[in-house]
């Protein structure tokens, strides 16, 4: 479903990631720059299908694990109970994992912005000049 959601924008990728280069109004059309902007679009969008994956990965253990500490408490049995101990504490640490990959996602994708702003505004003084 993600990567339907993802490719459904990818048409409009230039727009939305293109940011102060002013191309989504139509300036700087055919100044013969689009590879850097196409190759920086794919980095951003393989650096968010990798992020996704790889937090919908731990999300998936995590269910997995739940239905296992869910199975065990309905048991009752004592050495079941015990393990629950065991399996939430490692429900924490992927949630923590989860949190980590969404920040890091987050970083990367401000400092991709910001970058993508300085070489547009760039651009523009530089067809000013």
């Amino acid at each position: 479903m993600l990567e339907a959601a993802m490719a459904d924008t990818c048409g409009n990728k230039n727009k939305r990631f293109n940011i102060g280069a002013g191309k989504a109004n139509g300036a700087g059309a055919g100044d013969g720059d689009d590879t850097e902007d196409e190759e920086c679009d794919v980095e951003v969008w393989d650096t968010l299908r990798y992020s996704f994956k790889k937090a919908q990965a731990v999300l998936d253990q995590n269910r997995e694990l739940i239905k296992k500490v869910k199975e065990n408490h309905q048991s009752k049995i004592p050495d079941n109970l015990v393990k629950n101990v065991g399996l939430i504490r490692e429900i924490n640490g992927n949630i923590s994992k989860v949190v980590e990959i969404y920040s890091g996602l987050s970083v990367n994708f401000s400092d991709t912005v910001r970058q993508r702003k300085k070489i547009g505004n760039r651009k523009v003084e530089n067809r000013r000049s």
